[in-house]
């Protein structure tokens, strides 16, 4: 074997031994660039209530802003169910407060007159009893004198009876289990009440976020039911860019870490890592690293400071960190 030979194959070693180091992350400080994508992230917008569409706002590819009014529903029966509802709302707060209020004075004394004209005539019962019974004793009245005297007697006491219970529940006022039942009506008509003006709001279609309408799927005059899609939009904001990074790269970064991203167009933003994925995966087939031996990556993404339209959704790019090494 050669001198020669001997050197070459020493030197082919020393180079293997040096980039399987270099993968493993243990290499000299140095610039590291990934590949990624400006992120898709797409929202399905629907009515939380079902109804006829009555108007569509937006077009495709019109841009919208957050809150901004999308489509509406026919309102006409939402507005009739929130009015009764607002009704059965003033009926059961009026019974509350008429128990809270208790007995009018009027009341009391109506009911004190009843009870003065029970004894009035509990009197006169007890005088006509007693002389039919006496009569009675001297064979001077009939049997049924006497029986009917006796039958008087009784309905007059009962009269009464029922007089002083009738001024005794006036002047108490109602039992508090009618009035805690009564406050439960109200804190139930109250709910209704809620989830009818909730309900005519939801007749109302608005943006979640910034963003680009990508489809319109609903026409006005449609029965949307409850979860049909009427629009797919595209979010815009904040910006984010998915990459994957190999695992003899992953100790060289952190969240928080800036970054250069540059477009294939020329033109270049700043970023931040804000999310590393804890979890493994293996190489999507859409990205590629500068390590081609590493099958499993980890999904990093980056939010874009002043980020622009010229960012488009899924548009490839290139995430440059500066001398970063391993921590």
């Amino acid at each position: 074997m050669s001198r020669r030979f001997l050197v070459f194959a020493a030197i082919l070693a020393a180079a293997a031994i040096g980039g399987w180091a270099w993968l493993r992350g243990g290499g000299a400080p140095g610039p590291l660039v990934l590949q990624g994508n400006v992120d898709v992230r797409q929202a399905d917008l629907a009515f939380k209530v079902a109804g006829r569409i009555r108007q569509l706002a937006v077009e495709e590819g019109d841009t919208v802003a957050a809150g901004q009014p999308l489509a509406e529903l026919e309102r006409t029966d939402f507005e009739a169910d929130l009015a009764q509802v607002r009704g059965q709302v003033a009926t059961a707060e009026a019974g509350l407060a008429e128990l809270l209020h208790g007995s009018r004075p009027e009341e009391i004394e109506q009911a004190r007159a009843q009870v003065s004209d029970g004894e009035a005539a509990l009197v006169n019962a007890r005088l006509t009893f007693k002389r039919q019974q006496e009569l009675l004793k001297s064979g001077n009245t009939p049997q049924s004198n006497y029986d009917q005297a006796l039958a008087l007697l009784q309905q007059a006491e009962a009269r009464l009876a029922n007089a002083k219970a009738a001024l005794s529940l006036a002047v108490q006022g109602p039992r508090s289990e009618r009035i805690d039942a009564a406050r439960g009506q109200v804190a139930q008509s109250r709910a209704a009440l809620a989830l009818a003006e909730q309900r005519l709001a939801d007749t109302r279609l608005t943006a979640p976020e910034d963003g680009v309408i990508l489809a319109r799927v609903r026409e006005p005059g449609t029965i949307a039911a409850v979860g049909d899609v009427v629009y797919s939009m595209v979010l815009t904001h904040p910006t984010w860019i998915r990459a994957y990074v190999a695992e003899p790269s992953l100790e060289r970064l952190h969240p928080g870490m800036t970054a250069e991203i540059r477009t294939d167009g020329g033109k270049s933003y700043r970023g931040k890592v804000g999310y590393i994925s804890p979890l493994a995966e293996f190489t999507p087939k859409t990205v590629q690293t500068p390590e081609q031996r590493a099958e499993l990556v980890y999904r990093l993404r980056l939010v874009v400071e002043q980020a622009d339209e010229s960012l488009r959704q899924g548009m490839p790019v290139s995430v440059y960190f500066a001398e970063t090494k391993e921590r």
